[in-house]
C-alpha cells in the first residue's frame, strides 16, 4: 500500500518503509529548506542522520530530520516558516 503525503500542496507517495527524504528524492523534490543566513537550498546530505540539512516540518513538528522520520500516509510536510530558520549557517 502506498502511503500519500502533502508537500507544499502537492501529494507526495511514499512506499511503507521508506524514509520522509527518500520519499521527496524520488519525487524529484531536491531542496526542502533554505538556511537562515543567506537563503541557500538544502535537503538531503548524508542521508544517515548524523548532518542536519534535511530539517523539515511533519505534521507541525519543525525541524525533524527527514532521513530518519518514517514517511506515513496523510503526513503534511513543510510549513510556510522555514524550519530551520534558528540554526545558524555553517556553510
Amino acid at each position: 500500500m502506498t502511503h500519500q503525503m502533502t508537500f507544499r500542496g502537492t501529494t507526495v507517495a511514499a512506499e511503507p518503509g521508506q524514509s520522509v527524504a527518500a520519499a521527496l528524492i524520488a519525487a524529484g523534490v531536491t531542496d526542502w529548506r533554505t538556511t537562515g543566513k543567506g537563503g541557500r537550498p538544502r535537503g538531503l546530505f548524508c542521508g544517515i542522520g548524523v548532518c542536519f540539512d534535511c530539517l523539515i516540518t511533519v505534521d507541525g513538528i519543525p525541524d525533524q530530520r527527514a532521513c530518519l522520520v518514517a514517511a506515513a500516509d496523510g503526513m503534511r510536510l513543510g510549513a510556510d516558516a522555514e524550519p530551520g530558520a534558528a540554526l545558524e549557517d555553517a556553510c
